[in-house]
């Protein structure tokens, strides 16, 4: 019988390790396993240990030229920049992000789960011929083609980290059994200043790459409106076999890289939601991948808890107190930053659904209406330049 949830992990993630002052710091995956133990939220799940991914796999997205790159640390190719400086057995700490994400889709192939977590995955910003934005090999790209080789010829990725996801767009722009959907801040105030509504796939992939670009100190009630805006009503055109989630959390107004202003409970909304759609959609199929979070104690460790709880249908009260003890051991790693003392940050998740052009409800605070009124700005053109194109009205809060 197939388990509900996979949960993929190994202690070698902790590897992929830049310098010190990088801010992907493995850290927070190690703290993200520690709190969720520290819940009892993995008691009675035993972890998949993933295999590094062959060459062979790693060649389904990336050049020949770039993996030798890679395994010699040379710098080229992307490598050897502030972002993504080379460090020791680099290739085979990369491996193994890719491994971890090929060994999930493998259990929801095989039957054996119908959800898998690897918080270690996510590198989406990598491309097949270079290292990008702290990626070496982009293992979603790595898995969606894993997949399409595997009976799947309809895969939805869905992707909510502040960054676009460009690596994984570039893969499958001309591909219509692929659906990229990406939710970001704004790409003319935020790297890598791509994911325009206007990219919208390729040749017979047109309206097949959907793109929402979030303004700077975007709120849980504006993302949330912009995401069920949008993602349902082109899942349920597409019709996905399987949804695939990077759930970068660098969204939450404490990250240092970026300026939307989410809370972890905004954070946590969106992981029930995805995982709502993938059993209204997908038959339930639904892989999550980490991906960006550069608040290593306050902000990574509790929303990845959450998602990997909400992949075990086993999820934890925003109110729930967090551990005494890892909050020691948090203390310890970082003396100058407080850690948290609940699981959620107190915030109001609710949020009023789109209701079309002009359908803008105001609020009486200024700064919120006028937020919400660049959101749905937002919304309309991200719609009208692809919901047509998938046999929906964009101007129809019904589709």
């Amino acid at each position: 019988m197939a388990s509900d949830a996979t949960v993929v992990w190994t202690d070698r993630f902790l590897e992929y390790s830049w310098t010190p002052e990088h801010p992907m710091k493995p850290a927070r995956l190690r703290f993200t396993m520690a709190l969720a133990r520290g819940l009892g939220l993995l008691e009675g799940v035993e972890t998949l240990r993933p295999d590094p991914a062959e060459e062979s796999e790693l060649l389904r997205i990336h050049t020949p030229a770039y993996i030798e790159a890679v395994r010699r640390a040379s710098p080229s190719h992307g490598l050897g920049s502030e972002d993504n400086p080379v460090f020791p057995r680099m290739h085979e700490a990369a491996s193994v992000i890719v491994g971890g994400t090929l060994a999930a889709a493998r259990e929801i192939v095989e039957g054996r789960t119908r959800r898998a977590v690897s918080i270690g995955g996510g590198m989406h910003h990598a491309m097949a011929d270079s290292a990008s934005g702290f990626c070496i090999y982009n293992d979603v790209a790595v898995a969606i083609s894993w997949l399409l080789d595997h009976g799947f010829d309809r895969i939805a990725y869905v992707d909510v980290d502040v960054h676009h996801g460009d690596g994984v767009q570039r893969a499958f722009y001309g591909d219509p059994r692929v659906l990229t959907l990406s939710i970001h801040q704004h790409p003319a105030t935020l790297w890598p200043n791509t994911g325009w509504p206007e990219e919208i796939g390729a040749g017979a992939a047109e309206g097949t790459a959907i793109n929402l670009a979030m303004l700077p100190g975007t709120r849980d009630p504006q993302w949330l409106r912009g995401f069920h805006a949008v993602t349902p009503g082109a899942l349920a055109a597409f019709r996905p076999q399987i949804l695939i989630s990077q759930c970068g959390v660098d969204t939450h107004r404490e990250d240092p890289l970026a300026d939307l202003e989410l809370s972890v409970d905004g954070q946590r909304a969106a992981f029930l939601a995805m995982r709502e759609l993938a059993d209204r959609y997908a038959e339930g199929r639904w892989l999550a991948v980490g991906g960006g979070g550069y608040g290593l104690i306050r902000v990574v460790p509790r929303a990845w808890t959450h998602l990997l709880a909400a992949a075990l249908d086993r999820e934890i009260d925003p109110a729930t107190a967090v551990p005494a003890e890892w909050i020691e051991q948090a203390r310890a790693y970082q003396p100058t930053v407080e850690p948290p003392r609940a699981m959620g940050d107190g915030a109001d998740t609710a949020f009023a659904h789109w209701d079309g052009p002009g359908g803008t409800a105001e609020t009486g605070d200024e700064r919120l209406d006028r937020m919400q009124r660049a959101l749905d700005t937002s919304v309309l053109a991200t719609r009208r330049a692809t919901f047509g194109l998938l046999g929906l009205d964009p101007e129809d809060p019904r589709d």
